[in-house]
């Protein structure tokens, strides 16, 4: 049995790991799109690195981008395979594919203009609207904390990683030779005390784990409570300097996040009255989902839901639909907290917000996520002075306000405690993958303090036998 890592591999984005058995049947964990890679970016995104007509299953972890956003080219180029996930992840999956076919159309009708002003060749999108319904269809859900037998060899069970709704750890029993081996991918892993979704479950003993390391050097505790920097932030920029604040965030969980401390702060009477939009059509479809799947929720929001029947909207709270209505956003006047995708500021409407905003000093550009470092809100996180937006120069005069521990992904002590289920001495090798390669190294030296005696940090196209 191989393993071969062809995405999130000494980076955070572009999530692919392909099992390969000794009987040539494939196992393709994750088929995400590489994000904020800069000029690299199309180019990783065009080539797999494997052949996908040679794919026999795949299982996807949950619907993030960059975990779920080839998944329409994977079929387009000749996979015909069922994908396997959690309900939820399967709805949450479609509004993310059918969104992201969208941009790749629109985005290389804008190219295309470009390369025959320079009398270059059209070139054709990463997919399109039709390859993201079939692919769409091809998902299978299946719940949580049960093994499904997949194939003759193999068996499957989804276990909570408490990330986003309906995101899993995914475990794969795999027989070679009449042997039974563990494999554990994390998935993305989130917080213990993530204020909306049920913390991660544990899982049976591995032999392998792939693990995410996106936050393997941090801990988030370190930060102000993200609730409390939020309200600061809304006060600072909106009452007292009179201005705008931007949030770029992503659509799916962090703007339920947002939302969620926002009608808390409304619910205690320390909102302060301040008109707020969420311009992103996305984001309200997205919202939507995870309305429709309470059974991810904690005991705590199970609790409000009694007395609250939505506590993701509040007084003052209003979506924009339209692009118009999202334009008329740059000449309005009066402070305001505007929320808007994309979470690395690299698409979406809050990119033009943003321009046209950022050279004014009464504004806020308020970061509240992981950025990949050459994305424009990696670059506002470092502290740029000028930025290029839309291929226009920018003075970064709006303050730059970053709140570090409002993250979906767990810090190096939920990582741990992850791993606390496992005897180390068990774990023939534990894989770090979706993160930046110093902070793995950082983590790492981490996890052989815990017990874990092999720990591989692998490269992108890296292969490797487990047995």
């Amino acid at each position: 049995m191989k393993i071969a890592f062809h995405g999130a591999a000494q980076t955070v984005t572009g999530s692919k790991h392909l099992i390969t058995l000794k009987n040539g049947k494939k196992i393709l964990l994750d088929c995400g799109m590489f994000q904020g890679m800069g000029k690299e970016t199309d180019a990783l995104n065009r080539d797999f690195g494997f052949e996908p007509t040679a794919i026999t299953y795949m299982v996807l972890s949950h619907a993030h981008i960059d975990h779920s956003g080839l998944i329409p080219r994977l079929v387009k180029q000749g996979y015909a395979g069922t994908i396997y996930c959690t309900p939820a992840t399967r709805d949450m999956a479609e509004i993310l594919l059918l969104d992201s076919a969208e941009i790749q159309e629109d985005d290389v009708k804008f190219t295309n203009k470009k390369r025959a002003q320079d009398g270059r060749p059209y070139i054709e999108p990463l997919y399109r609207i039709e390859d993201a319904k079939k692919a769409i269809g091809s998902l299978k859900p299946m719940g949580y904390q049960q093994w499904h037998r997949i194939d003759p060899d193999i068996e499957l069970m989804f276990t909570d990683a408490g990330h986003i709704i309906g995101a899993a750890a995914v475990h794969l029993r795999i027989t070679e030779n009449g042997k039974t081996e563990q494999i554990s991918f994390s998935g993305d892993i989130g917080r213990f005390s993530d204020a909306i979704l049920k913390s991660p479950d544990t899982f049976p003993q591995a032999d392998y784990i792939l693990l995410e390391s996106t936050y393997g050097s941090t801990l988030h505790t370190d930060a102000a409570p993200a609730d409390a920097e939020l309200l600061r932030h809304i006060r600072e920029t909106c009452l007292q300097k009179k201005g705008k604040l931007i949030i770029p965030a992503f659509s799916v969980g962090r703007t339920q996040e947002l939302l969620y401390a926002l009608n808390t702060a409304y619910e205690n009477g320390t909102l302060p009255k301040v008109d707020m939009f969420v311009d992103s059509p996305l984001s309200m479809e997205a919202t939507a989902v995870t309305k429709a799947h309470p059974e991810c929720f904690n005991k705590a929001v199970a609790k409000v839901l009694q007395t609250d029947d939505d506590p993701f909207d509040f007084p003052g709270l209003r979506y924009v639909k339209s692009v118009d209505e999202s334009k008329l956003l740059n000449y309005r006047k009066e402070p305001c907290v505007i929320i808007s995708a994309s979470g690395m500021a690299e698409a979406g409407r809050v990119k033009h917000h943003i321009a046209n905003n950022i050279e004014n000093a009464r504004n806020t550009i308020l970061i509240v996520g992981y950025c990949e470092p050459e994305s424009l809100g990696g670059r506002l996180m470092r502290g740029a002075k000028e930025v290029s937006i839309f291929g226009t120069r920018f003075e970064v005069n709006a303050e730059v306000g970053i709140i570090r521990s409002m993250s979906a992904h767990g810090d190096y002590e939920d990582l741990s405690q992850w791993l606390a289920c496992q005897d180390p001495k068990e774990v023939k090798k534990l894989f770090l993958v979706h993160g930046e390669y110093e902070v793995q190294s950082i983590f790492r030296n981490w996890l052989i303090k815990k017990g874990f005696l092999d720990i591989e940090i692998p490269e992108r196209h890296y292969e490797t036998g487990l047995a």
